[in-house]
C-alpha cells in the first residue's frame, strides 16, 4: 500500500463501518491493529527526509474525512504514530465514489503537498457495496484524466460470516482498479488476510516508474533488496543494496540505529564514471578489513563495466571516501562476488583480500573459475598471486562425440570461488587458513579445497582436495557455501561445514601429529684402511638404531599409542648398493612398528667386498602411518623421510680436507699427422696407450683415469691392474691406487708388457664384408664410405680367394673372398700398402645383402678412381 519511490505520492482511501451493527466484537477490535500494521509493513524504511515518498489517509462511509494529508509527515515514524490514532468511523451508508472524489480533488492538491510530475497512487480498501456506485464509473474516468493510477481490495469477510454472495462487490471493486485489472485488484477472505497481500501490492506499485509523458523516473531505493549481503565490523553495519539506482547499487551504513544510504554518484570518483556503472550491482557482497587506527570498507561490483570491480573505502563522518578500485581482467567473469579478508598470523590485522571471479573462462573455455590474492601494504592492497582448481576436462555429448566419459551437466567447469572462507587454523601451525568451494566440478558433484596459511600469506598449493561424495543428481553443488569458525564435537579442533543442493556435510578436523625420527650408527665412520686389509677375512657390519618419537600439536602431549609403518633404504643413492642387511641380505626392508611416546629398534648391515669410495654411503629412512586414514595425518610441515650418512675416514694429517696434487702423463705408440696419417695394415693393427699417474701431496681418495676414444677403435685390454678395476664401454673408467693413492706413489697402467714399458693397447674396428666372385681379383684393395662415422672412409684389402664346388645358375664354381676394411680420413694419401696392384676389377660380382651391413658405398678402387668393380650396378653399390 505504500511506495519508497521518489516519484510517487500514495493516498489511502478506507470505508469505514455502514452501521454499528457491522461493527462485531472482533472487526472492531482488529481495525486499528490492522491498519497500523499494514502501514508498518509498507512505509517502514521509507527515506522521508529525502522527500521521496508522501502518504496522506482519507476514511469515508455516510461523510469523507481527511485523517491526515501527503504533507502532514516528513519521517515514517510519524505517519506511523499517527495511523495508530486513526479511529474507526461509523454510518450507515458506504459512498465509495464521494471517497474518490474527495481525495482526487482534495488530497492530490499542492496546497496539501502533491508535487507536479509526480506519479500518483490511489488504494482503495472496502468491505462493501458502494450506495453511490451510480457515480463510480464518471468518477473513475476524472481519475484516469488526472493519470491517477488506483488499486483496489475488497474484504469478503463480512459477505462470508454472513453467508452472502460476493459477485456485486467483486465486480464494483474491480470496476475501480487500474487497467489491467489483474495486476490492481485484490480480494482477502478477512481483515486478517490484509497481511498476506502487502507485499504483492507493495511490489506493484514500486514497479511504477514514469512521471509524465516528458520526463522518466529513476530507480533510487525502490528495488534496492537492502540486506542482499551484510557484514558486521567494529564501527559500521554494511547492507549491500544491489538494486538501487536502477541496479548500479549501493552500501547501506548502519551505525546506531542510524542508516547511512550513500547517494548514487557517492562511489564514482570522477564525472567520466558515472555512466559506465550501470546494472554494476555494488554491494552485491561486503566485507571490511582492519588495519592499525583504521577500518577499510570492501564492496563488489561484478558487473562493472562487465569485467568486474572491488571499491575499497573508508568512512569520513558521514562521507564515503574512496581509497582504491581493483578491477576484473575478463568480461562476464563476475569477478568480485565474492570477497573475503583474512588475519592469518592472527595479530587482528588483516593480512589478505581474497577477491572469486568463478565464471573466469579457463583454457577449456568453460567456466573454471579464478581467485585473486591481494596483500594488504598499509592501506593498499597489492597484487600477489591467483590461484585456479584442477583443470575440468568438459565432455558434453552434443558437442563432443568422440568423448568416452559425457558431462551430463551445464555449464561445465568449476566456478572455483563461489565460496571463500576463512577458518580457523586447521593444521595447528599458527596460521589461519582459506577453503575454496568449486561447485560445478566433476560434473557439478563439486568440490572444495584447503589452502595453509604461510606467515602473512598462503600457500599457492593447495594442501587438500575434498570431492563431493554425492552423485551429481540428489547432490549436487557440493561446496557451493563453506563455514569453518566453530569446534562442533568439542575436542579443540576447528570444524567445517561445506554445503551444497540436496544437504550438507561436517567434516571433523583430525589432530596433526609431529613425528621426529632418528638414526645412529656403530661405527659412524667406516676405516678405510682397516677396511681394504680385513675385507679378505671377515666382513664389517655396522649396527643401526632407529627412534620414533610422537607428539600432538594440539595438546602439546604425547599420544598414548599408534602404528607406524616404515621403510629403510641402504647406500640410496647408488643404483648398486656396497651394502645389504645381514637378516635379509637386501639393501632395502619393510617393517611396523607400535610408537608410545617413542619407541626405538635396532638394524644391522654389512659392507660388501672392495666397495669405491667416491662418495658416502646414504641411509634412507622413510614412514608414515599404518592406517593414515585414521586418527591424527602427518605435520606437513616435518619431513616424512630421514636420511644419514657413514662416511669414510680419509688419512689427511691434521686437516679436515685432503689437498692433493695429480699429475697424469700418457704417450701413445702412434705417429703421423693430418696430411701423412697412420695407416693400419696387415702387420699394423695396434697401438698402445701409457699412463702415468703421480700424486706429490696429501692422500688422494677414489682417483680414477678416463680415457675416451672414437667409436670406430675398440678397447682390447689392460695389464698391470686389477681386472675389476676398470670399467668398460664406449669409454674407460680405472680406479687409480684403490684404496687410495698415498703421496708420491706413482701408478702404471698397461696392457701388454714390452720391454720396460707398460702399455695399453686398442684395435682398429674391423668390418667383415662377403662378396661372391666368378672370375679372378687382380686387385686386391679399394674403397668404401659408411654414413653413420665421423671419418668414414675406409681402406679395404682383399684376403686370398678360394673356389666353392657347387653349381649354381650355369657356373660351374664360386670364389669366396673376406675383406677387411680399416678407417682412413677422406682425402688422405695413400702411403705404404703393401703389393698395390692398379688393375681394375674384372668379372661380374656379386654383394651378399643378407650378410652385408648396411649404410656402406662403393668410393672407387686404388684409391684413384670412383667407378664401381665390374658387374656391380650403382642401385646394388648404394643398397651395400
Amino acid at each position: 500500500m505504500l511506495s519508497e519511490s521518489c516519484t510517487k505520492t500514495i493516498r489511502y482511501s478506507l470505508q469505514r463501518s455502514e452501521k454499528k451493527a457491522v461493527c462485531d466484537l472482533f472487526r472492531c477490535f482488529r481495525w486499528q491493529e490492522d491498519l497500523t500494521l499494514i502501514l508498518s509493513k509498507h512505509i517502514s524504511g521509507l527515506p522521508y527526509k529525502r522527500k521521496t515518498v508522501q502518504v496522506g489517509i482519507v476514511q469515508y462511509g455516510e461523510n469523507v474525512t481527511h485523517e491526515f494529508y501527503l504533507n502532514a509527515y516528513s519521517t515514517t515514524e510519524e505517519v506511523l504514530v499517527a495511523a495508530g490514532k486513526i479511529k474507526q468511523r461509523e454510518g450507515f451508508e458506504t459512498m465509495t465514489a464521494l471517497g474518490i472524489e474527495t481525495a482526487r480533488n482534495e488530497a492530490f492538491t499542492e496546497a496539501h503537498g502533491a508535487r507536479p510530475g509526480v506519479q500518483k497512487v490511489m488504494v482503495v480498501v472496502t468491505d462493501g457495496e458502494s450506495h453511490d456506485n451510480y457515480r463510480l464509473q464518471k468518477v473513475i474516468e476524472d481519475c484516469e484524466k488526472d493519470n491517477i493510477q488506483r488499486f483496489s481490495i475488497a474484504i469478503l469477510g463480512s459477505y462470508n460470516r454472513g453467508n452472502r454472495n460476493p459477485e456485486k462487490l467483486i465486480e464494483e471493486i474491480k470496476s475501480i482498479a487500474s487497467k489491467p485489472t489483474e495486476k490492481h485488484f485484490f480480494n482477502v477472505s478477512n481483515e486478517v488476510a490484509l497481511l498476506t497481500i502487502v507485499e504483492a501490492l507493495g511490489e506493484r506499485i514500486f514497479a511504477l516508474e514514469a512521471t509524465n509523458d516528458q520526463q522518466a523516473a529513476s530507480f533510487e531505493m525502490e528495488m534496492s533488496q537492502v540486506g542482499f549481503s551484510a557484514h558486521y565490523s567494529q564501527d559500521w553495519i554494511m547492507l549491500g543494496a544491489v538494486g538501487a539506482y536502477d541496479w548500479n547499487g549501493t552500501v547501506v551504513m548502519l551505525k546506531d540505529s542510524n542508516f547511512l544510504i550513500p547517494t548514487s554518484n557517492a562511489f564514482d570518483d570522477s564525472f567520466s564514471e558515472r555512466n559506465e556503472s550501470l546494472a554494476a550491482y555494488l554491494g552485491y557482497t561486503v566485507n571490511s578489513a582492519s588495519v592499525p587506527g583504521d577500518l577499510l570498507y570492501i564492496a563488489g561490483q561484478p558487473r562493472y563495466n562487465h569485467t568486474g570491480q572491488v571499491i575499497i573505502y573508508k568512512m569520513k563522518d558521514t562521507e564515503v571516501e574512496i581509497l582504491q578500485k581493483l578491477s576484473g581482467e575478463q568480461i562476464g567473469s563476475y569477478y568480485g562476488s565474492v570477497i573475503t579478508t583474512i588475519d592469518i598470523d592472527k595479530d587482528t590485522y588483516t593480512d589478505l583480500l581474497l577477491v572469486g571471479a568463478p565464471m573466469y573462462m579457463g583454457t577449456e573455455k568453460e567456466e573454471q573459475g579464478k581467485v585473486y590474492i591481494y596483500s594488504l601494504n598499509k592501506k593498499t592492497f597489492e597484487y600477489q598471486m591467483a590461484l585456479e582448481p584442477v583443470k575440468q576436462t568438459c565432455c558434453l555429448v552434443h558437442k563432443e562425440k568422440d568423448c568416452t566419459n559425457h558431462n551430463k551437466n551445464e555449464p561445465c567447469g568449476a566456478r572455483f570461488g563461489t565460496s571463500i572462507a576463512p577458518v580457523k587454523d586447521l593444521n595447528l601451525d599458527g596460521f589461519n587458513d582459506i577453503v575454496i568451494g568449486a561447485p560445478l566440478e566433476d560434473d557439478h558433484r563439486g568440490a572444495v579445497y584447503v589452502y595453509h596459511g604461510n606467515e602473512k600469506s598462503i600457500k599457492k598449493e593447495y594442501a587438500q582436495r575434498i570431492a563431493s561424495g554425492g552423485d551429481g543428481e540428489k547432490m549436487k553443488f557440493f561446496g557451493q557455501s563453506i563455514h569453518g569458525e566453530m569446534d562442533l564435537n568439542g575436542d579443540g579442533l576447528t570444524d567445517v561445514t561445506i554445503g551444497g543442493l540436496g544437504g550438507a556435510a561436517l567434516f571433523w578436523s583430525r589432530d596433526v601429529a609431529q613425528v621426529n625420527a632418528s638414526m645412529k650408527f656403530m661405527p659412524n665412520k667406516i676405516d678405510i684402511q682397516k677396511l681394504s686389509s680385513d675385507m679378505q677375512k671377515l666382513k664389517l657390519y655396522i649396527n643401526s638404531t632407529i627412534c620414533f618419537e610422537i607428539r600432538l600439536k594440539s595438546k602439546d602431549i604425547t599420544i598414548n599409542e599408534t602404528d607406524i609403518q616404515y621403510w629403510l633404504t641402504l647406500d640410496s643413492q647408488r643404483k648398486v648398493s656396497r651394502t645389504l642387511f645381514a637378516e635379509t641380505n637386501e639393501r632395502k626392508i619393510q617393517r611396523n612398528i607400535t610408537v608410545r611416546s617413542s619407541e626405538c629398534i635396532k638394524h644391522n648391515f654389512y659392507m660388501l667386498g672392495k666397495p669405491d669410495f667416491r662418495d658416502s654411503i646414504k641411509v634412507l629412512l622413510e614412514f608414515n602411518f599404518s592406517d593414515p586414514e585414521s586418527g591424527p595425518i602427518l605435520d606437513s610441515e616435518l619431513p616424512n623421510s630421514v636420511a644419514e650418512y657413514i662416511h669414510f675416514t680419509k688419512d689427511c694429517g691434521s686437516k679436515n680436507k685432503c689437498i692433493t696434487d695429480l699429475q697424469l702423463t700418457a704417450n701413445a705408440t702412434i705417429g703421423g699427422n693430418s696430411l701423412s696419417p697412420f695407416i693400419i695394415k696387415l702387420n699394423n693393427l695396434k697401438f698402445w696407450v701409457q699412463m702415468l699417474v703421480r700424486n706429490k701431496k696429501d692422500s688422494a681418495y677414489n682417483t680414477r683415469v678416463y680415457v675416451q676414444h672414437s667409436p670406430n677403435i675398440i678397447f682390447s685390454g689392460i695389464e698391470r691392474i686389477s681386472k675389476d678395476s676398470c670399467d668398460t664401454g664406449q669409454n674407460i673408467t680405472c680406479k687409480v691406487g684403490y684404496p687410495f693413492l698415498s703421496p708420491k706413489e706413482e701408478v702404471r697402467q698397461c696392457a701388454k708388457q714390452l720391454g720396460d714399458m707398460c702399455i695399453t693397447y686398442f684395435k682398429y674396428k674391423q668390418t667383415q664384408i662377403m662378396f661372391e666372385n666368378i672370375c679372378s681379383l687382380p686387385t686386391n684393395f679399394f674403397f668404401l664410405e659408411h654414413s653413420s662415422f665421423k671419418n668414414p672412409t675406409l681402406l679395404c684389402t682383399l684376403s686370398p680367394c678360394h673356389t666353392a664346388q657347387w653349381r649354381q645358375k650355369g657356373h660351374s664354381g664360386r670364389a669366396k673372398c673376406s675383406i677387411r676394411c680399416y678407417p682412413l680420413s677422406k682425402g688422405a694419401k695413400i702411403t705404404g700398402v703393401d703389393n698395390t696392384d692398379t688393375g681394375r676389377m674384372q668379372g661380374g660380382w656379386k654383394a651378399d645383402a643378407e650378410r652385408n651391413p648396411s649404410g656402406w658405398k662403393w668410393m672407387g678402387v686404388d684409391g684413384a678412381s670412383a667407378g664401381l668393380p665390374g658387374g656391380l650396378s650403382k642401385a646394388d653399390a648404394e643398397r651395400i
